[in-house]
């Protein structure tokens, strides 16, 4: 069921609202997601808002430089972030939610990052939506960068 919900950093200077739908949450295998115990909860671009913090957000990219990690330069959490199989998409951390029972999350939903080639063909395959051709997560953070307020 799709809800609006905000949420945040840790220390407040970053601030989102997004529509999502907890019982899509996913789990990723990455080393990156891994590392931070990220929960995935996808959302378009146009049900997603960075309330503030553009100031204080930054972004960490590698690879192929598509994904888009981004991280409150202050108190180090990432609440969101542009994923690079689906660049034109946004992920909601569920963890940096508010009123979250971070322990109590069950993801329903895995994507294998540790092989991600072979995971994203699948994907694509199963679900049929690959992403657009010129779609690219710097332009996908720009764009959310550019309607956040000062």
């Amino acid at each position: 069921m799709l809800e609006t919900r905000e949420g945040g950093c840790h220390c407040g200077r970053v601030r989102i609202r997004a529509e999502v739908d907890l019982e899509l949450m996913s789990n990723c295998s990455c080393t990156v997601c891994t590392k931070k115990g990220m929960l995935h909860l996808g959302t378009d671009l146009a049900t997603f808002q960075l309330l503030r913090g553009k100031s204080a957000l930054k972004s960490y990219t590698f690879g192929t430089d598509v994904a888009q990690h981004t991280f409150c330069s202050h108190c180090g959490m990432h609440p969101f972030y542009i994923p690079r199989s689906q660049p034109h998409r946004v992920i909601v951390n569920a963890r940096c939610l508010d009123d979250i029972d971070g322990p109590s999350l069950k993801p329903t939903r895995f994507f294998d990052g540790r092989h991600w080639e072979d995971a994203q063909r699948r994907r694509i395959a199963d679900a049929g939506h690959a992403p657009p051709a010129d779609a690219h997560g710097a332009k996908t953070l720009q764009a959310i960068l550019d309607r956040a307020p000062e």
